[in-house]
């Protein structure tokens, strides 16, 4: 079990086929702290931000529109950073239940 101290990396595991995706602690360009997804397939460059109003949420900056977020945690019960448990996401007409799991950096 991951340090709960620990909050540098997690991992996004998808509850219907294990698919992993793996998420670590980066300052953003503008000077924010975020959770960058490591493998950029695809060419997509996919952060989990802090939004006002909407607490730790994958953020579409082109459609402006949230794309991923906790499933049980309401933004003002949120930390410092993205609450574990489940997560849901859309993209299109798909959507995913996700669980959010803090892991040891490697």
């Amino acid at each position: 079990m991951a340090d709960p101290q620990n909050r540098e990396r997690f991992e996004l595991r998808r509850q219907s086929d294990g698919l992993v995706y793996v998420f670590v602690r980066k300052t953003r360009p503008d000077g924010t702290v975020g959770y960058q997804r490591q493998d950029h397939d695809r060419g997509e460059d996919l952060w989990i931000e802090p939004r006002a109003d909407w607490g730790w949420v994958a953020w579409d900056p082109a459609s402006q529109s949230c794309t991923g977020r906790p499933w049980n945690v309401l933004p003002a019960a949120q930390g410092d950073h993205p609450p574990e448990g489940d997560w849901v996401s859309r993209k299109g007409p798909k959507s995913y239940v996700y669980s959010l799991v803090y892991v040891p950096s490697s």
